[in-house]
């Protein structure tokens, strides 16, 4: 079987309708003020129109931006929070060493590579914001020192720190743990009835 090829003529291409949907008007497009739909140049009212669309889009923008601002600076104070948090419960965790080195440092068993470890460990604790709460001669704070025993005294005329029995801690504004210490406080002058 064999097939020749048939002869067709080319046929016309029939021109493509091309609808443009978008609505272009003077309000849209500058520049084509009437031109779109044959009407008059723009008037004032539509410059008001215009000029108020954009204030409230502007202000829309600055709303948005401002709540943006809040969120962000929000995200970071919390952030900040959570690890103050999780450095204050890793701190808390080692005060019973911290006590451990403070007790072999009484008892003078804190010497060679044990004191460079000490040393080094009290340096990195403190390098994390860890500080020392109470020492002798204080001004009582029941805040910071927690009262293990009470003196009367000539020598004082307030309430006063004069031993510390185990050290408190803080980490920035956080209290750790409060001081142990001995309170001498001043002789009441006034009888009561």
């Amino acid at each position: 079987m064999n097939r020749t090829p048939v002869f067709r003529p080319p046929r016309q291409q029939l021109p493509v309708p091309v609808r443009d949907n978008r609505r272009t008007g003077p309000v849209t497009v500058p520049g084509r003020e009437g031109a779109a739909r044959g009407t008059a140049p723009a008037g004032e009212g539509q410059d008001a129109a215009l000029a108020t669309r954009l204030a409230e889009r502007t202000a829309d923008l600055q709303r948005l931006k401002a709540d943006y601002d809040n969120y962000r600076k929000r995200v970071q104070r919390d952030r900040l929070a959570v690890r103050e948090v999780a450095v204050a419960n890793v701190l808390t965790g080692l005060l019973p060493v911290l006590d451990a080195i403070d007790r072999a440092r009484e008892h003078g068993e804190l010497t060679g590579g044990l004191k460079a470890v000490a040393e080094l460990l009290e340096s990195r604790l403190g390098a994390l914001g860890l500080e020392t709460v109470g020492a002798p001669g204080d001004s009582f704070d029941p805040t910071r020192h927690e009262a293990v025993t009470h003196e009367v005294s000539g020598t004082v005329d307030r309430p006063t720190c004069t031993a510390l029995l185990r050290r408190g801690y803080r980490v920035g504004q956080q209290l750790l743990r409060p001081a142990q210490v001995t309170v001498t406080g001043p002789e009441e002058t006034a009888t009561r009835p």
